[in-house]
């Protein structure tokens, strides 16, 4: 149909998040002309809302720095943490993620982006085989009026609008209880005014990596399209040529020459998908609400597969007390001492300081067999000592208390009863695990044993850094639901990053990457960063893939 084409590109990318932006850059700078078709008004997605943290094992900067890394470990890692939960994390998946990780780090570099870092963040497995700490890389703060009017438009204005970098966090949670979180402290603060005497506007996380990325594709002359959804994929002889897509009531076909690679995102806001391949309705997802799943389904109608699609990022989060607000989800709160979480029975039942993603697996396995609400039940110390990320805004405060999401009382007791929990039942759980916190072994649930439990410690508080007593009013209880980052099942692809169909053959002319992809990571969560991680490199892989067909 060579001839009922609107336009041509060489390279036609859907969204515009970490994984489009990998697959954008790598295909402009091989030479390729290339459109970025964003289906919101509102371009970066879930990464640019996101911490900006990318799991990338034995990458470039690891090796400057002098820190032991290698293939073979990586891989070893990844197989134990990993293992086999079908196609989507087969061998030749994990080896193409590892081995990709040097070319994304280095293209990046090359073009101006600049790395840093996470020294101090373990895996989420650290004591497994092959398992370190300081995988995870970011980037650094950016200024955004190098973007000019694209900052409007950001995704990334939902985040924290300041230089805070995602190292920055784990002791930024302690800033006024330890030493090394006042020094952190302190210099998040000084960077902040050296930006602003600069005359900057500094963004760190996931609006910092967006946003060079970003500068990087439009210097190469990438077009970045907003309000566009791709709304059908043209195929000839079984092959993806273009796309068909909407904007402002008008349809324009779109010619790929070479390939289109979807990047939009995962269902996270799809009702009707959520509730069917995963019992939820996704109202506490913090993954962008133009999540709704459309590139997946635009390619399941030209005969992709799919994977994983009961699965998502979960973790632990606090719900919105507005109906058109976002979950908060938990990272650090739950890991600080002088804080529990328990079913609606009064009981604990998981390890509060473990990955997010364990954490909301065993929430959704601990309801099925006690079904009701989950609280974070802390006592005045957590709540003088430790930075919450749910209680920072006193409006929001008043609004979870007024919706009943947060309550506070000045005796156990008197919690339990606000919380309609027994409270035999809930004082007997805070006096078992009382007596662990000052044994320092937590022989229910092991909490504090690993590195990883104890990244988000407190230091201070011996002789384990995550148990704490529960013993001083006032108490205060916040209720924990199951929320996501996104969901992370999708469309089947390779180790090139190409769009399988069931039988396992290729649909030649369509990538895929990022949570529009089954995750390469299956079940699990290796480390910080890993939804990031691997959409950067498949996004990169894909692009060269296509340079190189």
């Amino acid at each position: 149909m060579s001839g009922q084409w609107d336009e041509t590109y060489d390279v036609v990318v859907g969204g515009t998040g970490v994984a489009a932006l990998a697959a954008a850059v790598t295909a402009a700078d091989a030479g390729m002309t290339v459109i970025m078709l964003e289906s919101t008004d509102r371009w970066g997605g879930s990464s640019a809302m996101s911490g900006g943290g990318l799991w990338l094992p034995n990458n470039p900067l690891m090796a400057r720095d002098g820190v032991s890394d290698s293939r073979d470990e990586a891989l070893t890692y990844l197989e134990a943490t990993v293992g086999d939960a079908g196609r989507a994390t087969s061998r030749a998946r994990k080896e193409a993620f590892v081995d990709g990780v040097a070319g994304f780090v280095n293209l990046a570099e090359r073009l101006g982006v600049r790395f840093a870092r996470a020294a101090d963040y373990p895996d989420y497995y650290p004591e497994l085989p092959g398992g370190k700490i300081g995988r995870a890389i970011e980037v650094e703060p950016f200024d955004v009026h190098t973007i000019g009017e694209w900052w409007a438009t950001s995704r990334g204005q939902d985040g924290l609008p300041a230089p805070v970098k995602t190292d920055d966090f784990w002791l930024l949670s302690r800033a006024w209880s330890t030493p090394g979180g006042m020094a952190r402290g302190a210099k998040v603060v000084a960077r902040v005014l050296g930006t602003l005497l600069r005359r900057q506007k500094a963004v760190g996380m996931g609006a910092a990596i967006t946003s060079s990325l970003l500068q990087v594709a439009l210097r190469l002359g990438v077009e970045v399209r907003l309000s566009s959804p791709i709304i059908e994929l043209v195929t000839e002889e079984g092959r993806v040529t273009g796309v068909r897509t909407s904007r402002g009531g008008t349809t324009r076909t779109i010619a790929a020459a070479r390939g289109v690679v979807l990047c939009g995102g995962g269902f996270d806001h799809n009702v009707e998908w959520r509730e069917r391949y995963q019992g939820v309705t996704g109202a506490a997802s913090s993954g962008s609400t133009g999540n709704v799943g459309s590139a997946i389904e635009v390619a399941m109608k030209v005969g992709a597969a799919v994977d994983l699609m009961e699965d998502a990022w979960w973790g632990g989060s606090v719900p919105s007390p507005t109906p058109d607000g976002s979950a908060m989800f938990l990272v650090s709160e739950r890991s600080m001492p002088h804080s529990i979480i328990v079913d609606g029975g009064g009981n604990r039942f998981a390890n509060e300081s473990e990955s997010y993603v364990d954490l909301g697996h065993h929430m959704f396995q601990h309801f099925n067999l006690v079904p009701g609400t989950c609280w974070m039940i802390t006592d005045v110390r957590h709540t003088h000592r430790y930075l919450r990320s749910y209680a920072m805004d006193p409006r929001s405060v008043k609004a979870m208390e007024s919706a009943g999401i947060m309550v506070k009382a000045p005796t156990l007791a008197a919690l339990a009863g606000r919380i309609r929990v027994d409270a035999g039942v809930l004082t007997a759980t805070v006096d078992r695990f009382n007596g662990f916190c000052r044994a320092g072994i937590d022989h229910d649930s092991a909490r504090g044993n690993s590195a990883y439990d104890r990244y988000y410690g407190d230091p201070l508080v011996r002789p384990n850094p995550n148990l704490g007593t529960i013993e001083k009013g006032p108490f205060a209880a916040v209720q924990v639901v199951p929320g996501d980052l996104g969901t992370k099942g999708g469309l089947l692809s390779d180790e090139y990053a190409r769009v399988l169909r069931d039988d396992g053959s290729v649909i030649e002319g369509l990538y895929v990457s990022g949570n529009n992809s089954a995750s390469v990571m299956g079940h699990t969560y290796p480390g910080p960063g890993s939804t990031l991680g691997p959409a950067a490199v498949f996004g990169y892989i894909a692009a060269r893939h296509i340079a190189t067909s």
